[in-house]
């Protein structure tokens, strides 16, 4: 495929976790209120979803480095179809938590498996590169997503956003099996079981550079993910927005995260991605230590807006960066490894969400989690990340590395 090609089929792929997540945003106060329910549940269904998405990462990759990348890819959209539908017959908060969470799993497949494909198809910097055009395909879904949904919100209930999002699904449905080749060759895949699975898992964690990357990425993500489950309460209940102006300023967030995606393809091959990682790492903490000052301050809603738009400016640079690097040592096992990757993003982040929305989702509990969350990255990148970085470009791989490699090849052959 071309590397535009490329990038509007996996970024379209990648849009399940920011849909499932971003139209139904701005209807989360109706949601609590139409199934009588508090806040902290409604947030919850959110959670539920980016859990779902998490850990069926960890079968929906390990099934692709098995099967191809096709076939469980499609059998994954077709039932996050499915599930879209049942969350908009929900009749209690309870049941929707539980379609919530297995829509989750199923739009997990679109995620880990468009990671997946984009390392068959490039590598090192190129593989970055490739990344970040993910990252601007990918982030039109976090820009018409919520416009989207704020302004249907006007002509239909939260119901209906589920519906909407059963159609988008069947449309990616269309565009994957159409448009997307098989981008892992039969002579690629491993063929064992389960003992085979669990060797290519423990070849991946007992790479400790890329456990420190998976840290890094549980802690931005709990920051990003604070910010998505917060933000709706914090404009429109804090600062009393409507649904169609919050639709507007987080639209125009999203832009900016692209922005940054834009930015760093510019000078990614000048500067390198692991250079492009420190940066983005070093600019959030600040961005979001300066946010905590601002809430606390109380300079009001204009400062926030902009230093939350930095935050999410560097976001958009750290993320195609942080999963080029990860992924640089496994391309036999990067279904396996990307599955690592997304799980470690999407799984802390709806833990803490609820727990911030237990202070009432304010600004100054949200604004602390993501100063914390940031700048506990930024430590783990300039004393964990760094060092191994240097010491794995300077030694080679290790015997027992090319040991796991040769089992998993080995039990390939039977």
């Amino acid at each position: 495929m071309s590397a535009r090609r490329a990038a509007f089929v996996l970024g379209s792929l990648e849009v399940f976790g920011p849909l499932s997540m971003d139209l139904s945003m701005p209807l989360l106060p109706q949601l609590a209120k139409d199934l009588h329910t508090s806040g902290s549940l409604a947030q919850a269904s959110m959670s539920v979803c980016m859990l779902g998405l998490a850990f069926g990462q960890l079968v929906a990759g390990p099934l692709s480095d098995r099967m191809g990348r096709r076939r469980p890819l499609l059998w994954g959209i077709a039932l996050f179809t499915v599930f879209s539908l049942l969350c908009a017959v929900a009749p209690t908060i309870e049941i929707l938590l539980v379609t919530r969470f297995l829509q989750g799993v199923t739009g997990s497949a679109g995620v880990v498996i468009a990671l997946a494909a984009a390392r068959d198809i490039a590598s090192g910097i190129e593989l970055a590169r490739l990344l970040s055009l993910l990252g601007l395909v990918g982030a039109l879904a976090p820009i018409l997503a919520p416009v989207a949904g704020g302004q249907l919100a006007a002509v239909m209930d939260w119901r209906g956003l589920f519906v909407v999002l059963a159609g988008v699904g069947a449309l990616l449905l269309i565009v994957a099996g159409t448009l997307l080749p098989e981008t892992l060759s039969a002579g690629l895949r491993h063929r064992g079981g389960f003992a085979a699975t669990g060797r290519r898992f423990g070849t991946v964690l007992r790479d400790r550079l890329f456990i420190c990357y998976l840290l890094v990425g549980a802690c931005t993500g709990t920051a990003f993910f604070t910010y998505l489950a917060s933000i709706s309460f914090v404009l429109q209940d804090g600062f009393h927005l409507t649904p169609q102006a919050f639709s507007a300023v987080f639209a125009m967030n999203a832009v900016v995260a692209m922005l940054g995606s834009l930015s760093n393809r510019a000078v990614v091959r000048r500067a390198g991605p692991a250079r492009m990682y420190v940066v983005g790492t070093t600019a959030t903490a600040v961005a979001a230590l300066a946010l905590l000052g601002t809430v606390v301050a109380g300079f009001g809603l204009t400062v926030l807006l902009v230093l939350l738009a930095l935050v999410l400016f560097c976001y958009g640079v750290i993320s195609p960066n942080s999963s080029a690097l990860a992924l640089a040592g496994h391309g036999e096992r990067a279904g396996t490894a990307a599955a690592l990757l997304g799980m470690s993003t999407f799984a802390v982040g709806p833990i803490v969400a609820p727990v911030v929305a237990l202070g009432g989702a304010a600004d100054l509990t949200m604004a602390l989690t993501m100063a914390v969350a940031t700048v506990l990255a930024c430590v783990l990148v300039w004393t964990a990340v760094l060092p191994r970085l240097r010491r794995a470009r300077r030694d080679p791989p290790t015997v027992e590395h090319r040991a796991d490699d040769a089992g998993e090849h080995h039990g390939a052959s039977h």
